[in-house]
């Protein structure tokens, strides 16, 4: 507040003024009857007294318009800023609020560490709210004929509210967003926001971005709008900043506690845009302020309530590192894994210890001697599956077990080209299936060959055959699954290649197909499980599919499908658990405080189940201990911190991006007119007041 404006509203100290007028003010003696009196000639009286307020409602009258006089003063100087758009030429806008609900937006505008504030009180502050705050004033700004749409970039992005001109169901839109402890998805969420306000009839269509733009890909392009629609992220503060450590994973086994730290590289913190342009400096990186790290003095605790079981200190330097924690004999089941001090983000500095984590088990059976490479090490698809980093332990064995307790510990099953199974096999990968297991099988010649009463039946129905490939290549737009990289897979052209009965597809899925139409890629369910197969084998002797971009998306998808299907212990906030075959489906967040208390007893919150496309699904937001009711049958997961949330290095920002023609902070109180017109009210009424109360005195003057 400026001196001026102080000044302006110290007038409302001249209140005391109409106090003391009314506390002054005399009037005659009262008259006390004396008989006696009656013999002495009367004198006029001259003593006066002192009188407290007797015309109340003149004094509130006078004190009213003093007290408006003061805001009459200091109106014109007040300023309450808020977000808004720059029309043109006061046309409609089609506008599309993009807001970051992942991790970081938790985090204190400015770069503030969060030991200083209360990470788990409402009223804290965070970049989110600010978020909230701005993509409100927004909305309250929007007129008649404007068109809004709300989009989360929270991974995966969400469609929280369509395109529409029900200005009401924007803000109830707002009122129902929530934070959450997602990965960050701006491209994602921009493209959705795009697709939303193409074709509304508005022409001035815009994007308004309100994120912290951590996403974890720092050197990703930098964000700006297409010719159609433009986009626009107004406030810089909410532009992350500051260091952070997390932990993202924390497993039990035995009596140790293994917990993996990340960390916000110390010495490479890249610099933010600068005010003029939205660009960094040539991309360079910039030393960590103050020259300390997150992890500088700072250790990782294992708790039971208050007490602490083990510690051990934090490297300077640490950037990812799994830390090993002996635990007493006796431990309680449920530990929490705790770093002491304080960063940018204090929710991902806990999280429980319990044995329900552990990577996910993908058992692989491919014959090294036909997927080999010229450079030597590991077939293809191992080194695929560990390149990926999918969190997930590979593990190869030299054929398909033959019963179904040896794949129990499996939640993925990865065959190349097997000669068909038999009975026994096919019975026990049957089983496993419909139990909730994922299999990927390839067909190719040796499939084909198989011996008498060796098959692949029901996880293929039908007989598989091999031949020539007639028509090479796939095509793109029929292989969605695949994501961008399918567009590789056309040129393909492959010795030979499977070929199945119409049975194989009856009741599946084709995920992509031959240019001559033919089921390259199938997913079939089978009980609570999927059963995907391709129509080409790993062999580098028929292809180079293994060796594709595609391939790689197609080992994503099937972990992500095998995690998804309960198989994984411990999903990321935001993914999706799959519960196929199941009827009664019940998912429960454990509040976890290290109290030591029985599971059973700690509060619960639980999660709404979602049928989509005939399977029900689960999406997590939040990290934490969770338990499953799968048909009666209860089980533990753990959600964890995405890992690439703890980067909190920003992306670039395009200057048309920043550009003060689609918006900025304008002032949003003027209430000068509207004093006014009480004062010349306030003056109307004193007057009244004031003829009434001279016509009262000499009445009374009379009487006396």
């Amino acid at each position: 507040m400026s001196f001026v404006t102080l000044g302006a509203l110290l007038v409302a100290l001249l209140l005391g003024a109409p106090i003391a007028a009314h506390l002054l003010r005399r009037r005659r003696a009262e008259e006390q009857p004396f008989p006696p009196a009656r013999l002495v000639p009367p004198t006029p009286p001259t003593a006066r007294r002192r009188s407290l307020l007797e015309d109340r409602a003149l004094f509130v009258t006078r004190a009213a318009s003093v007290l408006a006089l003061a805001v009459l003063g200091a109106t014109p100087l007040l300023r309450c800023s808020h977000l808004s758009l720059s029309r043109r030429a006061g046309a409609s806008v089609a506008l599309a609020i993009v807001i970051d609900d992942s991790l970081s937006m938790r985090a204190p505008p400015g770069g503030a560490e969060g030991g200083a504030r209360d990470a788990r009180s409402s009223a804290a502050p965070s970049r989110f709210k600010r978020a909230l705050t701005a993509a409100r004033e927004l909305a309250g700004g929007l007129a008649p004929g404007d068109a809004a749409a709300l989009v989360l970039a929270g991974a995966p992005a969400r469609v929280a509210l369509a395109s529409t001109t029900n200005l009401a169901a924007v803000s109830e839109a707002l009122a129902a967003v929530a934070p959450s402890d997602r990965a960050t998805d701006l491209d994602g969420a921009l493209d959705l926001a795009r697709d939303l306000l193409r074709g509304l009839p508005q022409s001035d269509k815009r994007i308004v971005l309100l994120s912290d733009l951590a996403d974890g890909a720092p050197g990703a392009p930098p964000i700006a709008g297409t010719p159609d629609v433009a986009t626009w992220v107004p406030l810089q503060e909410l532009e992350a900043t500051g260091q952070d450590c997390g932990i993202v994973r924390a497993d039990r086994s035995s009596q140790k506690a293994r917990v993996r730290v990340v960390c916000t590289a110390a010495s490479t913190v890249e610099r933010g845009p600068d005010s003029a342009g939205g660009q960094r400096d040539g991309g360079a990186e910039a030393p960590a302020a103050a020259g300390a790290s997150a992890s500088a003095g700072r250790s990782l605790e294992v708790r039971a309530g208050d007490a602490v079981l083990g510690k051990v200190a934090l490297d300077p330097a640490l950037r990812v590192e799994e830390l090993s924690i002996d635990l007493p004999a006796r431990a309680p089941e449920i530990l929490i894994a705790a770093l002491t001090g304080s960063d940018a983000i204090a929710e991902d500095d806990r999280a429980p210890i319990i044995s329900a984590g552990g990577p996910l088990s993908i058992a692989v059976v491919v014959d090294p001697a036909t997927t080999h490479v010229e450079t030597g090490g590991p077939p293809p698809l191992e080194q695929a599956l560990s390149a990926l980093d999918l969190d997930a332990q590979i593990r190869p064995l030299p054929s398909v077990p033959e019963h179904a307790d040896e794949l129990a510990a499996h939640a993925g099953l990865i065959v190349d080209d097997a000669p068909g199974f038999t009975p026994e096999v096919r019975r026990s990968l049957a089983a496993w299936v419909e139990r909730g297991g994922v299999a990927l099988l390839t067909l190719g010649q040796r499939a084909a060959a198989a011996p008498l009463g060796a098959g692949f039946e029901p996880l293929v129905p039908g007989v598989v055959r091999w031949s020539a490939s007639p028509a090479p290549g796939v095509a793109p737009a029929t292989a969605g699954w695949l994501g961008p990289s399918a567009a590789g897979l056309a040129d393909i052209a492959p010795r030979g290649r499977a070929t199945l009965d119409a049975g194989a597809s009856e009741g599946a899925e084709v995920l992509a197909r031959w240019k001559d139409g033919a089921p390259f890629l199938v997913r079939r369910p089978l009980g609570r499980g999927v059963v995907l197969f391709m129509t080409l084998p790993l062999s580098t002797e028929e292809s180079d599919v293994a060796l594709r971009p595609a391939f790689l998306s197609l080992l994503d998808g099937f972990v992500g499908a095998a995690r998804a299907r309960g198989g994984a212990r411990r999903l990321a906030a935001g993914e999706v658990w799959t519960f196929d075959g199941y009827r009664d489906v019940k998912v429960e967040r454990v509040r976890v405080d290290g109290d030591g208390a029985p599971r059973g007893s700690r509060p619960r919150e639980a999660l709404p189940v979602a049928e989509v496309e005939r399977r029900l699904r689960v999406s997590p937001p939040l990290a934490g201990l969770y338990e499953l009711t799968l048909d009666g049958e209860r089980s533990t997961r753990v959600v964890s911190v995405p890992e690439r949330e703890i980067d909190l290095r920003p992306r670039r920002v395009a200057e048309s991006a920043r550009a003060s023609e689609l918006g900025g902070m304008s002032a949003s109180i003027d209430g000068s007119p509207y004093v006014a017109l009480l004062l010349l009210a306030l003056l109307a009424v004193e007057l009244f007041l004031r003829a009434l109360g001279g016509r009262r005195e000499p009445a009374e003057g009379r009487t006396g």
